[in-house]
């Protein structure tokens, strides 16, 4: 079988192979056969009852500095591919969302993974409050007073913009520290949305565990461990990438979240835990693959084509003749 591939993502030139998941998810694709295109999301457009994208045909190889081939641009109808993959960085801004609603257009006739109105409706921080028996004490709120009187009621506090991404614009807020209310004059200058202010997790020191799930099972988990006098474990901020293995409570928080991933067609999703807490449900463009495949001698970028097949054959065989 083979599917026609739309990739919407980043510049593919400036990806990292080493540890890029769209990278790895492109080069088993071509392994299969499957034939891709490479989109931005401003290449998108909606004319007249089609959502086109101005794309280009792609082909990947793991060599530094000459990964990828783009040839010519044409306009193609979404509605002729296969499979989108919508593998574009955060913010989720309202160019995310207007993007999410362009493909909603599309998908299902297209399988577009994740299918966007979940990822509409899913942004990483706010998703993971459906859980709140799971997830640290956690405030969301515009109120300087409100947060000051959650800050004093837990002490030490993470403080972060609600549609931040990346670790960007993460701060640690000890008991008496001074410098809140010039953090919170700098957050609400910079940014027009909520603050999320969480419990600080000592855990954090030992590490921040991102957990894949595909298609609402968990397949892999790696541990991002912070660098000396920092409280983000983000990899692109200095993180160390350990193995990992699942604990019983990671287990439990799988099995709570998975079954509502799957059923909203959320087919690869990675999960922030630290310590006993859910922290994130990351579906827009979810990383950590690659670190995973090479700790556990694994293919997880081979298991999410597995369910991709599986699904798209099984809306072929449902349509009528």
């Amino acid at each position: 079988m083979s599917l026609a591939v739309g990739i919407q993502m980043d510049p593919v030139e400036g990806i990292d192979i080493t540890g890029d998941s769209t990278f790895v998810l492109g080069l088993e694709a071509q392994r299969r056969g499957h034939g891709l295109y490479h989109y931005l999301p401003h290449d998108l457009s909606y004319d007249r009852g089609r959502v086109l994208a101005m794309a280009r045909p792609l082909q990947l190889r793991r060599e530094q500095g000459n990964h990828a081939s783009l040839g010519a641009p044409e306009a193609i109808d979404l509605r002729t591919l296969d499979v989108v993959l919508m593998r574009q960085d955060p913010p989720f801004d309202m160019a995310y969302i207007g993007a999410t609603h362009l493909l909603e257009r599309v998908h299902p006739q297209t399988l577009v993974v994740n299918d966007p109105v979940a990822v509409r409706n899913a942004p990483e921080k706010l998703f993971v409050t459906h859980f709140p028996e799971l997830m640290p004490p956690t405030l969301i709120s515009y109120d300087r007073a409100q947060i000051k009187e959650f800050w004093r009621e837990q002490g030490e506090v993470i403080v972060k913009p609600l549609y931040g991404n990346g670790g960007a614009g993460i701060f640690h807020v000890k008991r008496e520290d001074d410098n809140l209310n010039s953090l919170l004059d700098l957050l609400f200058q910079t940014v027009k949305e909520p603050l999320m202010v969480q419990r600080y997790l000592p855990e954090i020191r030992t590490g921040d565990k991102r957990i894949i799930l595909i298609d609402g099972a968990p397949a892999g988990a790696l541990n991002r461990v912070p660098p000396a006098g920092e409280a983000r474990a983000n990899l692109h901020v200095g993180g160390r990438a350990e193995a990992a293995t699942l604990t019983r409570r990671d287990r439990e928080i799988c099995e709570a979240i998975g079954p509502i991933l799957k059923a909203q067609g959320l087919i690869f999703v990675g999960i922030d835990v630290i310590g006993d807490w859910l922290t994130e449900i990351n579906v827009t463009s979810p990383t950590g693959l690659q670190e995973i495949d090479r700790f556990d001698g694994v293919s997880l970028e081979g298991r999410i084509w597995d369910v991709i097949e599986a699904r798209h054959a099984s809306r072929h065989q449902q349509r009528p003749t």
